[in-house]
């Protein structure tokens, strides 16, 4: 089954290297960019550019390297006419050969903010307009799992690392033609985290959660939740211990009928990223993670459009989530 994102949502996964990919829309102000993949054992060096073009000459607005060689750095720089300029360095490595990593590069009015793994790691100001980049480009020593362009358009100021918890109306998706993602995103949220389902739960809206499972992780919760009666219209619990990713409802105080089936690769595992994006339909949601179909569950709450609170709770992080 074919992963089809809604606009304003545009994933590319296990892309391959080196990665050369048009910036949907081009770069702009209030974007952000989310890299997720896995440092190579033997890694010496990557590199992520906003570049004018894809050609392998094409000026580059932004330089992200990082150098494993002794005297690990991370380099950053801007190539206008052919010509580096002076470089910026952090004599500080974010990464760890061997394990997975999120980097995300948010574009302020003033700076690119770039955050590794949750964590604010440098600002570096603009040297040229941003909307003269229009390409990315990703190579070296690191395999890719997911590349995302999320937002942009108008932003007042700069976008902060955290906003309220509560965004506008949500994501929708299912049959032609594609809604669009209209809420605001939440950036790097507390767990527990509970959002607001502006409108209650409707066919075709779209709910995206990306995080990063705990390296001790026993289990961790996402319900679908309607917050006057405490009804859970849809009870995602993956529980690492058991190996198994269960599924439920809770209507009038009484659990329904586990569903755990595994015909998919458990795509929760301690320690690694995920991507996962939820999607009511009609009789039924249906459950990607990393781009990959996991599951359907048929609605138990007839009424859903009832449903009106995201739950997460346990044993991860949050690096994003748009309702």
């Amino acid at each position: 089954m074919a992963f089809m994102p809604a606009p304003g949502y545009q994933p590319c996964y296990n892309p391959t290297l080196p990665y050369c990919r048009e910036i949907p829309g081009g770069l702009r102000l209030g974007m952000s960019v989310y890299i997720q993949g896995v440092a190579n054992d033997h890694m010496k060096r990557f590199s992520v550019n906003f570049s004018t073009g894809p050609e392998s000459g094409s000026d580059i607005v932004f330089h992200f390297n990082p150098r494993f060689d002794g005297w690990d750095k991370v380099v950053f720089n801007s190539m206008q006419s052919g010509r580096w300029g002076s470089e910026e360095k952090k004599k500080s490595m974010p990464f760890r050969k061997g394990e997975p990593f999120e980097l995300v590069i948010m574009v302020m009015s003033e700076h690119y903010k770039v955050v590794v793994n949750g964590s604010p790691f440098y600002e570096y100001g603009h040297r040229m307009p941003l909307q003269m980049a229009t390409h990315l480009q990703v190579d070296g020593d690191l395999q890719l799992h997911s590349i995302n362009f999320l937002g942009g358009g108008p932003a007042p100021g700069q976008m902060p690392m955290t906003i309220p918890a509560y965004p506008g109306p949500g994501a929708t998706h299912s049959k032609p033609p594609l809604p669009s993602m209209d809420g605001p995103p939440v950036f790097n949220p507390p767990v527990p985290f509970w959002g607001r389902i502006q409108g209650g739960l409707t066919p075709r809206k779209t709910i995206v959660i990306k995080g990063q499972v705990s390296q001790r992780a026993d289990s961790f919760t996402i319900n679908l939740k309607v917050a006057s009666s405490g009804d859970l219209a849809l009870h995602i619990n993956p529980r690492m211990s058991e190996g198994a990713v269960v599924r439920n409802t809770m209507l009038g105080g009484k659990w329904g009928k586990e569903e755990r089936n595994m015909n998919f690769r458990n795509p929760f595992i301690r320690g690694h990223f995920f991507d996962l994006s939820i999607r009511c339909g009609q009789d039924r949601f249906k459950v990607f993670a990393n781009g990959e179909h996991i599951f359907d569950f048929q609605h138990q709450l007839t009424a859903f459009h009832q449903v009106d609170t995201v739950e997460i709770l346990g044993d991860l992080t949050l690096s994003y989530v748009q309702i």
